[in-house]
C-alpha cells in the first residue's frame, strides 16, 4: 500500500480577519454564504491575502483538488493500493476514502470541502468519504504502519524513487505552491528525495511518486 499525505495543504476557511474585506463580501454575496463559510480562494480573494501572513502562499484549494484529482484516475487507486491523507496548515486531518469519486468541477469540489469544515464529515450520516479530525502533522504520519517513510523535499537527496520505495510505503507531499514545510518534518521520513532541481507542482510530484510506485509493485507495469 502506497500512502500519500498531502502536508501543511493550504487549505482553510476565510478568516475572522477577511471577513469584511470587499473581495470576501462580494464573493459571499455571489455564493449566497456567509465569509466564514468561504474556502479561502487566493484567485478570487488575493487581493484581501495581501494583509495575512503568508498570503503569497495560502488560500489554494486547487492545489488539492488537482492533487486529488490525480490520485484517484490512477491505475494504483483502481488497484486498491493508493490511500490518500489530507493534512492542513492548521493541523485539520482528512482521511480520503479510495472509493471516493472526486468532483471534477472546481466550483462543486470547494463546496464539498466547504461542508467538510462545517460538518467534520462528508456525507454528514453514515459511513463518511471525507472525514476531518484535528491532527498534527507528526500524528498523521505515526498513525501509519509503513515499512517507509519518504519525504518529498528540495532539499533531498536526488536519487530514483525506485530505491527508497518499499511495498509499505509513506510518502510526505507538500500542499501549498512554493517555500518550505510549515510543520516540524524533521525526524518523520527515513529518507528526503528531491526528484528535479527545480519546484515541482505538487500533483506533478505526486504522479512521479504514484508511477513508480506502479511500475515496483503492479504486475504489468
Amino acid at each position: 500500500m502506497l500512502e500519500v499525505v498531502l502536508a501543511d495543504s493550504e487549505l482553510e476557511l476565510v478568516p475572522p480577519d477577511l471577513w469584511r474585506h470587499p473581495a470576501v463580501r462580494k464573493d459571499a454575496r455571489r455564493r449566497g454564504k456567509r465569509p466564514g463559510e468561504l474556502l479561502l480562494d487566493s484567485s478570487l480573494h488575493h487581493a484581501a491575502l495581501r494583509s495575512l501572513p503568508d498570503g503569497e502562499r495560502r488560500g489554494r484549494p486547487d492545489i488539492v483538488h488537482v492533487a486529488l484529482l490525480v490520485a484517484n484516475e490512477s491505475i494504483l487507486n483502481r488497484e486498491g493500493r493508493l490511500h490518500m491523507h489530507l493534512h492542513t496548515r492548521h493541523n485539520q486531518s482528512m482521511e480520503v476514502d479510495p472509493a471516493m469519486r472526486v468532483i471534477k468541477n472546481y466550483d462543486r469540489f470547494k463546496g464539498l470541502m466547504e461542508q467538510l469544515f462545517e460538518r467534520g464529515a462528508v456525507p454528514p450520516s453514515g459511513l463518511p468519504l471525507l472525514r476531518m479530525q484535528e491532527k498534527s502533522l507528526s500524528e498523521v504520519v505515526n498513525a501509519r504502519s509503513s515499512d517507509v517513510v519518504v519525504l518529498l523535499a528540495e532539499r533531498g537527496e536526488r536519487v530514483p524513487l525506485e530505491t527508497v520505495l518499499r511495498e509499505s510505503t509513506t510518502c510526505i507531499v507538500g500542499g501549498f505552491p512554493h517555500g518550505d514545510f510549515l510543520s516540524e518534518v524533521k525526524g518523520l521520513a527515513d529518507r528526503t528525495v528531491c526528484l528535479y532541481p527545480e519546484t515541482l507542482p505538487a500533483w506533478t510530484v505526486l504522479m512521479e511518486v504514484v508511477v513508480a510506485y506502479e511500475k515496483m509493485f503492479i504486475p504489468g507495469r
